[in-house]
Parts: structure tokens; sequence; C-alpha cells
């Protein structure tokens, strides 16, 4: 059974979605604490992520501080292999032994192949079994759509990613590993010193006091430049990929564009206080006859700025609620549709208790439910 609010319809504004015209190839723009999609761009298909695809490696080597396989402090061995590779990287050789948190500084700041591949071999003693970890690791995480060949993002057939699931991963960083994120923000490691014209993190907007704190940035000739970022402004926050722009200073221009159009062209707005009544549901075998419907923490919603279309809300639900009924049960959805932006759903929970009829209340009941079946049995 569908039951409309009508009643929400005066406390939602007429809106028009913010349009933002974006030139990356690839797009996805997302606002953590309401869970909106504000932008989409090709999200789902499969690109190559060059060195985005790093922050997979660093999620997998958080995980291992986190679970206390490595201390941030362990040092770890430098293969002929990794030494040998090519790109961004640390400079090192076979005689170093970094410890994890410079391999994390390395990675994250340095985008160091040479640090991603020290990782893999020491969490799983070959890059190629690192890999299979990967692959397994993106499943478990719903990034449904990425495929990994190794830990760098060196390019390789079948190495690829898409948008949205880089956005996944961002958040899971975000997320899972609070202590350890920090890192993302860093602006410079200069390692032993040895390459001191290159110390410097290529993320773009980390220098202009516009509340981002990451991720990261990727690039090779295939897949162009690309950017996973977020920031953090006031109780916001915003996860952003793009990817297949043409230059590094048009990655810097669109990553600071989108930035500014996500806090800038969307506000939150309360539509449901905590506590109010949002619907009245059908009760069946109760005490009562209704249940009021309400919201754990009421309802704020992300929405464009500019005024011209309207929004929908529906509380959707199975009906009718058989009793006994609990406060705070979980009784159906809140669905809120704002054109232009993706949908929320926000569950709807029983705002009061509502025991079970006695014996006289149920004989009542079950005789007014058959009546009722009978009258529609006879229309028919």
């Amino acid at each position: 059974m569908r039951a409309v609010i009508s009643a929400l319809f005066a406390l939602l504004l007429p809106l028009q979605a913010a349009a933002f015209d974006t030139n990356a190839g690839t797009a996805w723009v997302y606002d953590v604490g309401t869970g909106t999609v504000l932008l989409e761009k090709n999200a789902d298909q499969q690109v190559p992520p060059a060195s985005m695809s790093k922050l997979m490696t660093v999620y997998m080597l958080f995980e291992a501080v986190r679970d206390g396989r490595l201390q941030l402090d362990t040092r770890l061995p430098v293969s002929t292999k990794a030494r040998q590779m090519a790109g961004s990287t640390m400079f090192l050789n076979e005689q170093d032994r970094p410890t994890v948190e410079e391999l994390i500084k390395g990675i994250i700041v340095l985008s160091g192949n040479d640090a991603c591949v020290v990782v893999a071999e020491g969490l799983a003693g070959t890059e190629d079994a690192f890999a299979r970890q990967m692959n397994d690791k993106a499943q478990s995480l719903g990034m449904t759509n990425s495929h990994f060949v190794n830990a760098s993002g060196w390019p390789a057939p079948g190495h690829v990613m898409t948008a949205h699931d880089l956005g996944i991963l961002s958040e899971h960083l975000i997320n899972d590993f609070p202590e350890l994120y920090k890192y993302f923000a860093m602006t410079e490691f200069p390692y032993d010193n040895r390459a001191p014209a290159n110390r410097f993190n290529r993320n773009p907007l980390l220098t202009l006091g516009i509340g981002a704190d990451g991720l990261k940035t990727g690039h090779t000739e295939e897949a162009g430049y690309g950017l996973v970022g977020s920031a953090k402004q006031g109780d916001r926050r915003v996860i952003f990929v793009v990817t297949g722009l043409a230059s590094e200073q048009a990655r810097a221009e669109e990553s600071e564009r989108i930035t500014a159009w996500a806090f800038r062209d969307f506000t939150m707005k309360e539509v449901v206080p905590q506590g109010e009544t949002v619907a009245e549901a059908p009760v069946w075998l109760g005490s009562r006859s209704n249940v009021a419907l309400t919201t754990q923490n009421g309802l704020n919603v992300l929405m464009p700025v500019a005024a011209e279309q309207g929004v929908t809300a529906e509380a959707v639900y199975s009906g009718p609620l058989e009793a006994p009924i609990a406060k705070g049960d979980r009784l159906g959805t809140l669905q809120i549709q704002i054109p232009g932006v993706g949908p929320s759903n926000v569950p709807l929970i029983a705002a009061e208790d509502v025991p079970a009829a006695g014996f006289v209340g149920r004989l009542r009941s079950a005789a007014f439910r058959l009546g009722g079946e009978a009258w529609q049995a006879a229309r028919q």
C-alpha cells in the first residue's frame, strides 16, 4: 500500500536542479552527509584509473595497520622489481628499509610506484597475489565495476575502475580510517631529501583554503588527467571524481569549479522536524486503528538553491500493519524525489506503541475486515 504525504508539499519549496556541465570524460559528485549524488556523467563507465587506483593499495595498507598486522614504524624491504619501477617514485633502492608511515606518505604525496610494489610484496608476497586481494576487497566494498592488475595503476590491459567505484572507495577511506585519513592532506614529503623538487603533492586543491583534504591525482596518456577529491566546509563533506581531462591545468580548474558548485549551489533544508508525524498508517488487530509514522532524527534534505520545479514526497509501507507495534519499529520509508538530484530514502518508524487489541477488539477487527472483503467481492 502506498500513501502520498500531501502535507509535505507545503514544506518543500519548488526547485530547479543546479545544472553543471563538466568537461571531464567521466564524473561523480557526492554529498556524504545526506548520501546524495549531485552529479553523474558516465559514472559507471570503466576507464583506466592511472594513479587514482593507488587508493585501493592505501586502503589495504591502512587496513593492515588498523588490524595490527603492521605498525607505522614497521620497516619493509625493497625488491629489485620495486626499485626498477618507472614513472613517479620515491627513488627507493634495495638498501632501503622504509617504514610503513614513510610508504603511506610516499604513495599519497609522491605517488610512488616503487612504494606500491613494496607494500604489495610486504602484504601478499608478490604483486600479482596482492592484485587478486585488491579485487576481492573491491567486491566486498561494493566496487563491482573495478578490476586491478597491479598495485600502482601502471597502464596494463584490464586494469580499470569507474568514477562511481572511486567515489565508493574514497568514502570508505574517510569513514573507515579517520585517524589515518589525515595523510591525504599532506602537501609535501621530502623523503630522505632524494628529490627535493618532486616532494610536493599534485592535488591542486589542498592549498586553496576551500576545505580540501584529499585524495589522489592520476595521469597517463591513455587515461588523461584525473582527480579523486574531497572537501569539507562546515558540516558538509563532498567527494568528487573527474577523469579524462586534457591537461594538468584543466584538472585543477575543473576540480575547483566542481567543489565551488557543490557547496554554493546546494543548501540543506529541514523538511521534517524531529518527532513530527508525517503519516498515519492503518493498524490491523490493534488497540487503535492507526499508528503515527515519524522519522528517527527528522529529515534534512540537500537541494538546489534556485527555484523552478517541484519536489515530491511519499510514505511507502505495506499495510495494514499488524499489532502489536512498539515505538521505534521500522514500518516504512519516506521517499523524497528532488528534480536533478538523486532520491533520498529515510526510514519511517512508529511514533508510539500500539498494543494488540483484546479479544473483543480482535473480533470486531476481524468482522470489519471480513465485511470489507465481502463488499469488495460484491463489487466485482
